[in-house]
């Protein structure tokens, strides 16, 4: 089990961002029925720096649509968890540095998060067809104006928990990628049977 700890941290935080997410959108399970918001509604939550504002995202960061290549975005999501999982668990047995087991785990996360509203909550909610299912996003930060031309931007992009961990393991990447062994050299058979020092 204490092998397994990034793999209770990504299965905690998905827990968080369904929560969330249903929180937001409304359910109907086993006679408890939460309304939810309205989409487009919005409240603050610390003030008008973050509020809680509801909105869908029918394709990928930042509202990005896919149309009819839909099906093919949550395909592709579906294949970059598994890889993402069988890189977590080979990072595992071999004992990689903490931190770059962290950043997978949030990847991961962040991974299954969005890919449970691509693939299941259109016909959960009656709304769409599996694999069509639009992602909650609610998270609403104010940021500093920026501004490059007629480019404008006084507000983050609405996102939500499974966003967060995605750039988080980026992030730590970034800073800590050094320490990871090669791609390649993970994903070549027996790699799990090697190990190295945390």
């Amino acid at each position: 089990m204490k092998q397994r700890w990034a793999l209770v941290v990504a299965a905690a935080v998905v827990a968080l961002d369904q929560a969330t997410k249903l929180a937001v959108k409304g359910f109907s399970l086993l006679g408890i029925e939460h309304r939810g918001m309205h989409l487009g509604e919005s409240f603050p939550l610390l003030g008008d720096a973050v509020r809680i504002t509801y909105i869908e995202n029918p394709g990928m960061a930042f509202g990005i649509e896919f149309g009819a290549a839909k099906i093919a975005l949550s395909l592709f999501s579906i294949v970059a968890a598994i890889v993402i999982g069988v890189l977590l668990h080979r990072l595992q047995k071999r004992r990689v540095v903490w931190y770059v087991q962290l950043a997978f785990a949030l990847l991961l996360a962040g991974a299954v998060g969005n890919l449970i509203d691509r693939v299941f909550y259109g016909v959960l909610y009656g709304e769409a067809p599996l694999f069509y299912g639009r992602v909650v996003d609610f998270l609403d930060v104010d940021i500093p104006d920026i501004r490059l031309g007629d480019f404008v931007l006084e507000r983050w992009w609405v996102f939500n928990i499974a966003d967060a961990a995605v750039s988080c393991g980026m992030v730590l990447l970034l800073v800590g990628g050094h320490r990871m062994p090669p791609l390649g050299e993970l994903l070549a058979p027996g790699t799990e049977t090697n190990s190295q020092p945390d």
